[in-house]
């Protein structure tokens, strides 16, 4: 585990050297990200101005299940963003081979190869949509509530990372995987608003299929003193679950990969 850290923060280094190579792209690129969620957070206002409750929440609390979404993806966008054009990037011009005869593990490799610097901006856009809103509603900061707020955007961040992971493995078949993980990450948009305003249908779908839930809905009811914030504290196990089966996913699309022939 040590060494992994060690060669990822090297790996780290180097990209954000290259990064600042060209600063102004470096600071665009985060800005970038912070300008569409201004959109996104206007567009909650607007909405809100019309319908002041939400299925019992209110605009600031429903700002914070955007928050928590925000955040949480945000980990995934930074970390992990390789998943997403792993097909067209690497397995169609070749260039995922040489993952495989290196003396660490591909999976690795592939997530170290590159930091993506836009989402750097959804990060600080999370974390003071949270901040805000806590101070807002007169949330009163305890140490279970710091800590639900670390375990809740470390494991949605996994949560993310793992859903792409399962969905990206079918581009060791069809080369592009961006539409059947799109298929699987655009669900995610249900998330960030609370969960009680949609048919149970969907509420289940987003805690226990594709449970987005976990990286949104659920940390912010805790926060908000909600019973069944209660269940938040279940995302640690089902974060390790899922990536445990996407890496599962990810050994089997290995061995039927044949490369590009060329």
């Amino acid at each position: 585990m040590t060494r992994y850290l060690d060669l990822y923060w090297l790996f780290l280094i180097q990209r954000l050297k290259t990064l600042m190579e060209y600063r102004a792209s470096f600071i665009l690129g985060a800005a970038s990200t912070i300008s569409l969620q201004a959109a996104s957070i206007a567009a909650v206002w607007v909405v809100m101005q019309k319908v002041p409750s939400l299925n019992g929440w209110s605009y600031n609390e429903v700002l914070m299940v955007y928050g928590f979404v925000t955040l949480t993806k945000s980990i995934n966008h930074m970390f992990a963003d390789n998943l997403w054009t792993i097909g067209r990037v690497y397995i169609r011009t070749g260039g995922f081979d040489r993952f495989l005869v290196r003396p660490i593990d591909p999976l690795f490799h592939l997530l170290a190869d590159r930091f993506c610097q836009d989402g750097v901006g959804n990060f600080v856009v999370g974390i003071a949509l949270v901040i805000k809103t806590s101070i807002d509603l007169g949330i009163e900061w305890t140490l279970p509530k710091a800590l639900m707020l670390i375990v809740a955007t470390i494991s949605g961040g996994v949560i993310f990372i793992a859903l792409n992971l399962i969905t990206a493995v079918s581009s060791f078949w069809v080369i592009d995987s961006v539409p059947v993980t799109r298929l699987v990450f655009d669900n995610h948009l249900f998330a960030q608003y609370p969960l009680t305003i949609y048919p149970r249908a969907i509420s289940v779908l987003l805690t226990w299929v594709i449970p987005y839930g976990f990286a949104s809905f659920y940390p912010a009811s805790y926060l908000l003193g909600r019973e069944i914030g209660n269940l938040a504290w279940l995302s640690p196990f089902i974060a390790a679950f899922l990536m445990f089966i996407g890496y599962r996913f990810w050994q089997f699309g290995l061995r039927y990969y044949s490369g590009t022939g060329s």
